[in-house]
């Protein structure tokens, strides 16, 4: 595997409900969509779990690689569509 990973990568799966801004071995942001709902969430690893994940997102062990325009235009669709929710 190439360990030189450009950031951000932008992950989702595939039932389209969560999508991943992946910007560094430590940080993510979750786009996830609920109904007629959305949220924005942005983690920091702190623990081996999160690293992990992130690890998994990033090297395609979960997920489908998108694009940035993909993920975008997904925010777009839920800024305009879908009511917020705040955590």
């Amino acid at each position: 595997m190439d360990d030189k990973i450009n950031f951000p990568v932008y992950i989702k799966y595939s039932d389209n409900k969560s999508w991943f801004k992946i910007n560094s071995v430590n940080e993510f942001e979750e786009l996830k969509v609920s109904g007629k709902y959305y949220s924005v969430i942005t983690y920091q690893a702190k623990i081996l779990p999160d690293r992990n994940f992130i690890y998994d997102l990033t090297y395609g062990e979960i997920g489908v690689k998108v694009t940035k325009i993909q993920y975008d235009k997904q925010l777009k669709y839920c800024l305009e569509n879908l009511a917020k929710i705040d955590f």
